[in-house]
């Protein structure tokens, strides 16, 4: 079967030296793309920044920004049975990005953000040809919030990631998830070390 995973976080820039982006370490997205590829699979990777080794035993492609993933990913669509989109992609970037540095001022300084194309909604179409896995990270209302993008981005499954806490979600070793299918069936899977 061939793979397509997403991980770590988007940077959306401001100016040359500042952008918007999430804690993400990408490890998560690195652990199933790891898993996949020792099971047998045929992987690719598309990785935000990270600070991680690149694995050996699949192929990667980096994309900085949101728009560079959404691109990275339509275009290695074709044959592939399942898309794993753990990346953490920006929500909202910068209207405008500034040419120059912004220099720093006494008053406040506004950024007017607009969204981001939505990834994981441009793959759910009803005649796509492959399984497709999302992510949820929340901070409350972790199943009803979780149940709702699964319908929402029409995914067969939805992995669910409490973030409001310290010890698990996103820059840490350890997690526990909760996974959504269409069908309704929900699966918890414990604290667990990532790797």
């Amino acid at each position: 079967m061939r793979f397509v995973v997403t991980a770590g976080p988007t940077r959306e820039p401001i100016d040359p030296v500042r952008y918007l982006s999430n804690r993400s370490s990408g490890k998560m997205g690195y652990a199933i793309a790891e898993a996949a590829a020792e099971a047998g699979h045929n992987v690719l990777l598309i990785s935000g920044p990270v600070n991680l080794a690149a694995p050996k035993s699949l192929e990667l492609i980096s994309a900085l920004s949101s728009d560079e993933m959404y691109d990275v990913v339509h275009r290695h669509l074709d044959g592939t049975d399942v898309v794993v989109m753990c990346a953490a992609v920006a929500d909202y970037k910068p209207a405008t990005v500034s040419a120059h540095k912004i220099k720093k001022q006494d008053q406040a300084l506004s950024l007017e953000l607009i969204p981001t194309r939505d990834i994981l909604a441009s793959l759910g179409k009803e005649d796509r040809q492959f399984l497709l896995v999302g992510f949820a990270a929340e901070t409350n209302d972790l199943e009803k919030n979780a149940r709702q993008k699964l319908q929402q981005k029409n995914c067969d499954i939805i992995v669910a990631n409490d973030v409001s806490t310290i010890t698990s979600g996103m820059e840490t070793d350890e997690n526990e998830v909760t996974i959504l299918l269409r069908d309704g069936e929900i699966k918890k899977i414990a604290r667990a070390p990532r790797a």
